[in-house]
């Protein structure tokens, strides 16, 4: 099957993901990206292809979302990686600040 411009194959779904600032250093300071995938946990998954490193951050060794990490697709929060995604979603990635 052909590509397109992406380099993504027919079916392919493409989801933009926002980086927060915290996590930028890995994308080149880019805000945001765009990823494959038909689940969340695929998306993350295709983004630590491109930025080695960065799904750990988010993902901890037990394939769950770390506790200060929220991630929303476009305005509904996510709870598992399982969490399906459409063609033209967006995934929101927030960063949860403290101190004191």
């Amino acid at each position: 099957p052909a590509g397109d411009l992406f380099g993504r194959s027919r079916g392919e779904q493409t989801v933009t993901v926002f980086i927060p600032t915290p996590l930028r250093s890995y994308t080149g300071n880019q805000w945001a990206v765009l990823s494959q995938g038909a689940t969340v946990g695929e998306v993350l998954n295709a983004l630590d292809r491109q930025y080695p490193g960065i799904r750990f951050r988010m993902i901890s060794e037990q394939d769950t979302i770390r506790e200060h990490i929220k991630i929303f697709v476009n305005d509904t929060p996510v709870l598992t990686l399982g969490t399906t995604v459409g063609e033209s979603d967006e995934l929101h990635i927030i960063c949860a600040l403290s101190g004191g």
